[in-house]
């Protein structure tokens, strides 16, 4: 809109409308800068005037590339462009041309989650985090090239304890899956230790390095923990989002499942010391993995899931995800998702892992249904003897906004509940 304009003739004029993909826009320097999906799965940024925003008049400027852009900004000279490398943050520089200056150092794996400077400046402003520290503000300064950190909390362990390493295996199909490994400096790669396979896999969302204070106690105490990059997420860009939803939802499970025998097969772990957690999506996650392959776990966590994928979308807002998911209205559609769906998948007399289902009986976006039949068919049919437990909080939803007395609370029954199945991490 031109606000120049007398009122009566300021119009809004649309710059892209109808086109399935995603754009997001920033005006600086009287440039309109663009960066989509549209026409790369990994983004790409472009520039328009915005005296003639049609978008046959756009031009590229960063085109798209081996890493997936997940946000720009744009400084007085320089554009700031923040993009995922393997499911870690990276931070480049371009001239107002597209020209490379280079990378941001940083200070080590770990992510950006915010990025910000004065409109006519050339200093940058973002925070870091990695598995083993807290998010910290640093200072770029364009001019001189340093960083510098400025802002941070008390870090309540040495990181130099620990290490995080990637690693790489394939799954069913052949398709290359990252994975991160946090655990002791000085760990013993091939001993059988107590670890947790922890995922996601799902809503083009990227799993990327943040740190967890309980998560330390775990790594403290000599246990691993194993977080792949699953498909289904946004690490790798719109089509490994593609790869793992609606007809291509078991590719998610895939790699899951075969995370899980590589960590046995390289010596990591165990089927008597491994554990599968997850919340939400990653929690459908844990009921595919202990439903299709439980002689794989011993223990499994599964927080706020979804379990019935054949009635999911009849409660709530869950009609909202029938485009992730599918839905079973569809003859199609239900086909895969009964295939798949952990509450179907239950079989009497087999024997299951030991599980903690965990839900809030105010949840408003997966219904503690869910969780409730779920802990009621597992108990009904496991032969192994181990648990099936309904944890079932009061007066809170889905996770956002709990108090931290009881998320702490939470965190406490599940840490426990997994050194019982699997025993001190570090025997």
């Amino acid at each position: 809109m031109d606000l120049q304009s007398e009122p009566a003739r300021q119009r809004w004029v649309p710059v892209v409308e109808g086109v399935p993909a995603t754009f997001q826009g920033e005006v600086r320097n009287d440039r309109l800068y663009v960066l989509t999906n549209e026409g790369a799965s990994r983004y790409r940024v472009l520039v328009a005037d915005p005296g003639r925003p049609q978008r046959s008049a756009w031009r590229e400027i960063v085109p798209e590339g081996e890493a997936t852009i997940d946000g720009i900004i744009v400084l007085k000279d320089r554009i700031i462009v923040s993009d995922l490398f393997r499911a870690c943050s990276r931070l480049r520089t371009f001239d107002l041309e597209g020209r490379a200056l280079g990378s941001i150092p940083l200070p080590d794996m770990g992510t950006v989650h915010t990025t910000d400077g004065p409109r006519d400046g050339s200093e940058l402003v973002f925070d870091f985090e990695t598995f083993f520290s807290p998010a910290e503000l640093h200072h770029y300064d364009a001019r001189s090239g340093k960083v510098a950190r400025f802002e941070g909390v008390e870090r309540g362990v040495d990181p130099a304890r620990f290490a995080a390493r990637q690693v790489e295996y394939r799954s069913r199909d052949g398709a290359g899956i990252t994975m991160f490994l946090l655990l002791a400096r000085d760990a013993e790669p091939a001993r059988d230790r107590a670890t947790i396979l922890n995922g996601y896999g799902g809503f083009n969302i990227s799993i990327t390095p943040t740190y967890s204070g309980s998560r330390m106690v775990w790594l403290e105490r000599g246990g691993i923990i194993a977080i792949p990059n699953l498909r289904g997420g946004g690490e790798y860009g719109e089509e490994w989002h593609n790869a793992g939803m609606l007809e291509r939802k078991q590719n998610v499970f895939d790699d899951f499942i075969a995370a899980a025998e590589w960590l046995i097969r390289e010596g990591y772990s165990s089927p008597d010391r491994l554990a599968v957690s997850g919340g939400s999506n990653g929690g459908l996650l844990v009921g595919a993995a202990i439903t299709q392959r439980p002689e794989l776990f011993r223990a499994a966590v599964c927080s706020v899931p979804l379990l019935d994928m054949v009635r999911y979308h009849r409660f709530l807002i869950a009609r909202l995800w029938i485009p992730e998911y599918g839905s079973s209205e569809d003859p199609d559609q239900f086909k895969f998702l009964y295939d798949y769906s952990p509450y179907h998948r239950v079989t009497d007399g087999v024997g299951y892992p030991a599980v903690l289902l965990a839900t809030a009986d105010t949840d408003t976006r997966v219904a503690p249904l869910h969780a409730r039949k779920m802990a009621a068919r597992l108990q009904a049919a496991t032969a192994s003897g181990r648990p099936v437990l309904l944890r079932v909080e009061t007066k809170a939803g889905h996770g956002a906004g709990k108090p931290i007395s009881k998320a702490i609370e939470e965190s406490a029954d599940a840490w426990a509940f997994l050194e019982w199945q699997l025993g001190t991490a570090a025997e």
